[in-house]
């Protein structure tokens, strides 16, 4: 938008360039509202905000007498600070810009709320994964972890047999009873008889 473009009134290049602009942002993707590469670092993708936004900040506009004009550039502004909102933060841009190569591009253009729950419970999904959806099972590993990592080794398997009866076909737990089963193994070998399960 050109400078002075906040007077009482927008003239006719300065209302083709709203229009166009607004008739865009279907199409566009984040990267494209602020102008910025898909590479672009964090402070190039905060600088094209700052410079988008002062732009287009409805403050610059109040006292157009046209509401409809008003409205286009609050939506305008709207669309730049989303695409700053998601773009901010490392991990929204990473699956976004994995969503616009990918090819749904066209249904993923906007991150909404819904995409964000979604993305929460991937997160909540993968850590429960790790650990185990079960509070007993959970219980049992964190046991069996602390365990491990003291160097009981006939304890942990213990433990890690307990969480598996909770959850027999969590991959994680049948992975650390392999671990600690070869321990054992490895212990009872290197101790002979001082190395007993008791």
């Amino acid at each position: 938008m050109p400078p002075g473009a906040a007077a009482s009134q927008l003239d006719a290049n300065q209302l083709s360039a709203l229009d166009e602009r607004l008739g865009a942002l279907g199409e566009l993707d984040y990267f494209q509202v602020l102008k910025v590469a898909a590479s672009a670092s964090p402070t190039e993708i905060k600088n094209a905000f700052y410079s988008e936004s002062r732009n287009y900040h409805p403050d610059r506009f109040y006292h157009l007498a046209d509401k409809a004009t008003k409205d286009k550039v609050t939506e305008v502004y709207k669309r730049i600070t989303e695409a700053y909102y998601v773009l901010r933060d490392d991990r929204k841009r990473q699956r976004y810009a994995a969503d616009m190569a990918g090819p749904e591009r066209a249904q993923k253009l906007r991150f909404s709320e819904a995409t964000e729950v979604e993305t929460k419970q991937a997160a909540k999904k993968e850590v429960e994964e790790q650990i185990g959806t079960h509070p007993k099972g959970r219980e049992f590993f964190k046991t069996a972890m602390k365990d491990w990592d003291a160097g009981r080794f006939p304890a942990a398997e213990r433990n890690f047999k307990m969480a598996l009866t909770y959850e027999p076909k969590n991959e994680k737990y049948k992975e650390m009873l392999t671990k600690a089963h070869d321990k054992m193994h490895e212990e009872f070998k290197k101790g002979g008889d001082q190395f007993k399960i008791k």
